[in-house]
């Protein structure tokens, strides 16, 4: 009987590690705010490359635990954040940056045409976060706005006089995802709701 509750212990689920991959998110998020403003300048590409490699350890991790628990909607689109938004982004970074200070100049319209992939399957994905309507409702919605002008913009079809819409879109996803994180994390810990979270069927 002893050996049978060290079992049931030893078997313990794991915690929600959503909120993880929403801060890592948010970074890239505000990363991807200050590149498409001007607010740094091109330098800061590699830079940028390695907090995107760093959410996508985060992020792969919590998308195959997320599938593992049985959430097939977060646990599938944390996994392909993680392999192109974070990764690919991060590796991008470098190349571009290192195309640029060659002056050898790479074609970035594939960019556009990889990004057109994955709005269309970020906009497709939609209602499936939107029921019931919450806070990552809002996360989705902004980044619904956001990754058309993305690839838009990298195809070539709009000036990138059009980059702060995306960029003020990012920088509401960024911020819902925060105190997303945040509710979870302190609702959790008082067991009662502390930061309120819109929520409804």
């Amino acid at each position: 009987m002893e050996n049978l509750k060290e079992v049931k212990v030893s078997a313990k689920e794991w915690s929600n590690p959503t909120p993880a991959g929403l801060v890592a998110l948010s970074v890239a998020c505000f990363c991807f705010f200050a590149l498409l403003n001007g607010f740094v300048d091109p330098s800061a590409m590699k830079l940028v490359g390695c907090w995107l490699i760093g959410g996508f350890v985060v992020q792969c991790i919590v998308g195959l635990l997320d599938l593992k628990g049985g959430n097939h909607t977060g646990g599938n689109t944390f996994l392909f954040f993680s392999a192109f938004f974070m990764l690919a982004g991060g590796l991008e970074m470098s190349v571009k940056y290192n195309a640029i200070m060659s002056g050898v100049p790479a074609d970035t319209r594939i960019d556009g045409y990889a990004w057109a992939a994955l709005t269309l399957a970020v906009l497709l994905w939609t209602p499936a976060f939107c029921r019931p309507f919450g806070l990552l409702s809002l996360i989705v919605l902004a980044l619904d706005v956001a990754l058309p002008f993305i690839t838009l913009i990298d195809l070539g079809v709009l000036s990138s006089d059009f980059a702060k819409i995306p960029a003020y879109a990012l920088l509401a996803a960024a911020l819902a995802a925060i105190y997303f994180s945040a509710a979870i994390i302190v609702n959790a810990a008082y067991g009662k709701t502390v930061y309120p979270i819109i929520k409804r069927k």
